[in-house]
């Protein structure tokens, strides 16, 4: 539960546009138990130049790739199996070979890595979620199809037609030039140079307070306070940090850095052709009951970002950031909503955030712009190193 509690937080807050991610700072150590990042300011080998068989102690599958990647890994397996980290390690001592269930996976990692391999070059076309999608047995037959039910083959001629009709499509920078017009248009955004943002979060029942500060053109910092403490997460243009009290403060690395950097793009609607190399139209799809046209972000070396926009108003609906891990993708899924206009700028005032292991909604009260954002709320902890350094 409480490893469930920090994903579902780390992502209720991650927002594009200007909302900045928060990580939850009600949970206990990190899956495997046995290491986190280095704190920010120790001068020991950053985490960020070791591998995962450096950092963790007794791996045996995943050894050469970046430590920082070994966690997202065990929540894609966790995701695709539907279980908790309990299933195959030893609480606390997760190092531990004790459960027959850890052996059995390792051989399941091996033979998927192997598929692939020799018959994909080795990209990942099969992953776990490919035959388990949510279970722990995977499913050798097909389901018998209950009444109302699609069949398939309907269903697929149904995606065929959508993709024969992509001619017919408006082009996706008529969809972001639309987008931007929605908003207020590029010289009221641009005329907003900073932002602050007082809310709630609302994950598994518990509600917290949320301070989010952001700055033009992409310096971010947000904190959410809760009992015992509260949780911090920077960005400031270069490098970015999360620091949750007690705790020292660690430095953000792979794809929370990552999100952390598309995140704090201030003007991203103006700057989605700059943060990506190509956009390309897929089917529209609907996100809720609304038709939205669909844009797919590429970057080159990392997994696309899925853009969904109101056909009827033209503001963005959803945002779909894959989190690459070794044995697959992890899709992170935030639904934006309740737009309002201030300073006649159209920002939304709640957005939901949907991963595997569940939701959370995020509830701005009080949104105000141009007003004066101290340096010190993206200031560099003292003793900070960089990661790579």
């Amino acid at each position: 539960m409480i490893r469930r509690w920090r994903s579902a937080a780390a992502a209720a807050i991650g927002l594009s546009l200007g909302f900045f991610l928060l990580i939850s700072a009600m949970q206990g150590p990190r899956s495997l138990g046995q290491s986190r990042p280095k704190p920010v300011g120790q001068s020991a080998q950053p985490i960020a130049t070791r591998t995962a068989e450096e950092a963790f102690k007794n791996i045996k599958v995943l050894k050469n790739i970046p430590a920082y990647e070994l966690i997202p890994t065990m929540e894609f397996i966790s995701a695709s199996l539907g279980v908790h980290c309990d299933y195959c390690h030893v609480e606390h001592h997760f190092d531990e070979d004790t459960k027959k269930t850890k052996q059995r996976a390792r051989e399941m990692m091996r033979m998927m890595l192997a598929i692939d391999k020799n018959n994909f070059h080795g990209h990942l076309a099969v992953t776990c979620n490919t035959c388990h999608n949510g279970s722990r047995h995977p499913a050798g037959m097909p389901t018998i199809a209950e009444a109302g039910e699609v069949l398939p083959r309907a269903a697929h001629r149904e995606e065929h037609g959508r993709r024969a009709n992509l001619a017919s499509l408006p082009q996706p920078d008529a969809i972001i030039a639309r987008y931007v017009a929605a908003l207020g248009g590029a010289d009221a955004l641009r005329k907003v140079k900073s932002r602050v943002m007082t809310g709630t979060m609302n994950a598994f029942g518990h509600t917290m307070p949320v301070e989010i500060y952001a700055k033009a053109p992409n310096e971010r910092a947000s904190t959410m306070k809760f009992k015992r403490g509260q949780s911090t997460m920077v960005y400031n243009g270069h490098e970015g940090w999360e620091s949750m009290m007690p705790r020292p403060p660690h430095t953000l690395e792979g794809s929370e850095l990552d999100r952390a950097r598309l995140d704090a793009d201030f003007y991203f609607p103006l700057d989605i052709r700059k943060l990506f190399t190509s956009l390309r139209e897929r089917p529209p799809q609907k996100v809720g009951d609304e038709e939205a046209y669909l844009v797919l972000g590429i970057r080159p070396g990392k997994p696309p970002v899925q853009l969904f926009f109101s056909k009827q108003s033209g503001l963005l609906l959803r945002r779909v950031y894959f989190i690459q891990t070794a044995l697959g993708r992890l899709p992170r899924q935030t639904d934006y909503s309740d737009y309002r206009e201030v300073d006649g700028v159209k920002v939304p005032f709640q957005w939901i955030v949907a991963e595997p292991h569940g939701r959370s909604t995020v509830q701005v009260a009080q949104l105000q712009q141009n007003v004066p954002i101290s340096a010190s709320k993206f200031s560099v902890p003292a003793g900070h190193v960089p990661a790579g350094r």
